[in-house]
């Protein structure tokens, strides 16, 4: 029994080889920076792979609205070494992300620890959601226009 291999991202490979003149996916070109995203409660968190990245090239940053975290995996130099296979990007990574407007981006916190990179964003004060308490109107009064007035009886 033949089995088939699909790729999706195949052709779109081939076509970014052809543009750019080096093969998608090379040290030179990474692929992307694998990632997570879920909401828990009051705060979104973001969990994004980086193995092997020194925790002092990850750079979160956010401005305009936009999230961007950076991060550096640098080659390895063992001189008088043979290589038999070499498959581990090096070189840098960047992801994008738009942050709506219910976000605190003023209090996102970010980890580094065994090569996760976690994001947490919480939601802004103005943005979850609130219960508001219903008051029972006392006999005799009506609300007209705003206010509060006495029927009369």
């Amino acid at each position: 029994m033949a089995v088939l291999r699909f790729d999706p991202f195949r052709d779109l490979d081939r076509m970014t080889e052809q543009v750019l003149g080096s093969p998608a996916g090379t040290r030179r070109t990474p692929r992307f920076m694998p990632m997570d995203l879920f909401r828990a409660g009051d705060h979104y968190v973001l969990l994004a792979d980086l193995p092997g990245v020194d925790p002092g090239s990850v750079d979160v940053s956010v401005d305009n609205g936009t999230l961007t975290i950076r991060a550096e995996r640098s080659a390895r130099a063992d001189d008088g070494v043979e290589w038999i296979a070499s498959e581990r990007f090096t070189g840098s990574f960047m992801r994008q992300l738009s942050l709506g407007d219910g976000l605190d981006t003023g209090a996102i916190e970010a980890t580094y620890e065994n090569g996760v990179l976690t994001v947490t964003i919480p939601v802004a004060e103005k943005a979850k959601p609130r219960r508001i308490e219903v008051q029972a109107a006392t006999a005799g009064s009506s609300v007209i226009a705003g206010k509060v007035e006495q029927v009369a009886q």
